[in-house]
């Protein structure tokens, strides 16, 4: 969900961008934008694409799946950079859709640099594995929790 409609209810063109670099994202990492747990570091997915391109490490967030297959790991890298550029923090620095067209079809368009993404946690926690084992409850099961009463009438 787009910062700007997050926190203040407002719905832009790029609102749409950014779902799309969140959506492209998740598919190249094989994950949800939930958390994402290496080790015992625990971070969302938009703070783990961007520690990585900042490190200079953003083949790491390529699903070991798509790594081991026939895709060339400069596309992955290159579809990384686009998802980055459209989740920005400011809806102005987003390219509008037909600019991540150009830039996912055009092997010598020129990519601006990405910005710190919206939603960035820049302080890791370490999990906690009561914490853990509820996470993957909660995403495999639900739990009622309702309590039904038998009413009798007067």
């Amino acid at each position: 969900m787009a910062p700007e409609y997050a926190l203040h209810g407002q719905f832009s063109i790029k609102s749409d961008v950014f779902s799309f670099g969140v959506l492209v994202l998740e598919i190249i990492s094989g994950q949800r934008n939930k958390n994402v747990q290496r080790g015992e570091i625990v971070q969302n997915l938009l703070t783990f694409a961007w520690k990585n391109w900042k490190g200079r490490t953003a083949a790491e967030l390529v699903d070991p799946i798509l790594r081991s297959g026939l895709g060339s790991t400069s596309d992955m890298v290159k579809c990384i950079h686009i998802a980055l550029l459209c989740v920005q923090e400011n809806a102005t620095d987003r390219p509008t859709m037909a600019s991540v067209f150009l830039m996912l079809n055009s092997v010598s368009f020129t990519m601006a640099t990405p910005t710190e993404p919206a939603f960035y946690m820049p302080s890791d926690y370490v999990s906690n594995s009561s914490n853990s084992n509820l996470q993957t409850q909660s995403d495999t099961s639900s739990q009622n929790e309702a309590s039904i009463s038998d009413l009798y009438p007067r």
